[in-house]
């Protein structure tokens, strides 16, 4: 009889050990997962910072007069396409969505970038304090926005390792969350390097 009641503890020791190990595993994975839509978050809120500058500085370059009108035109087409565009949570591991949403938010990149080139022909421009403020406010947020998109892709290659490997891709499977999620890449203009003439 006290053989049974040590094999019965020793069975019900093993069997928690188990659950435990299985829940620890399944609430992993769901943290994982977190993590990369909290990540997804700040990045958004970057985006979502740098598209709320825009217009002011757009109404500021077309207070001088002679300036580029197809500059600010260019800038102002690339926010509305980038403001169509969202990209919830659930679509970061779809990577034709994540394509269309990075392709957009790197052509206004480059739609802001060329206007603050061009502002360099503008000395009146460059000495407007209103634009000084903007443009500073903008770079902040570009780098802002470089160092959100790297701490989402930390996160999001966190998160595919563990979906990858053993035992995470078992607790992944049986929550459904199998699917990697996409990663930010370097813009191909940006991996080129500029040239410079004299």
């Amino acid at each position: 009889m006290k053989a049974l009641i040590i094999t019965l503890v020793i069975l019900a020791g093993i069997a928690l050990i188990g659950i435990l190990i299985v829940v620890s595993g399944l609430n992993n994975v769901v943290t994982l997962d977190e993590t990369v839509a909290a990540a997804w978050a700040q990045v958004e809120n970057q985006y979502q910072r740098r598209f709320d500058l825009i217009p002011n500085l757009v109404e500021t370059v077309k207070g001088v007069a002679g300036f580029e009108k197809e500059t600010y035109i260019a800038v102002a087409e690339a926010r509305a396409k980038a403001g169509e565009i969202k990209l919830t949570p659930e679509m970061l591991s779809d990577p034709s969505a994540f394509q269309q949403f990075q392709s957009a938010q790197d052509g206004l990149s480059g739609a802001l970038s060329r206007l603050l080139v061009t502002v360099e022909s503008y000395p009146e421009l460059k000495a407007n304090e209103n634009f000084q403020t903007l443009q500073a406010q903008l770079e902040g947020t570009e780098n802002r926005i470089a160092v959100e998109r790297r701490r989402y892709n930390e996160t999001a290659r966190g998160f595919n390792t563990y979906i990858r490997k053993i035992p995470g891709m078992l607790w992944a499977t049986m929550r459904g969350l199998t699917t990697p999620k996409e990663y930010f890449e370097a813009v191909t203009d940006a991996e080129k390097a500029p040239s410079v003439k004299f």
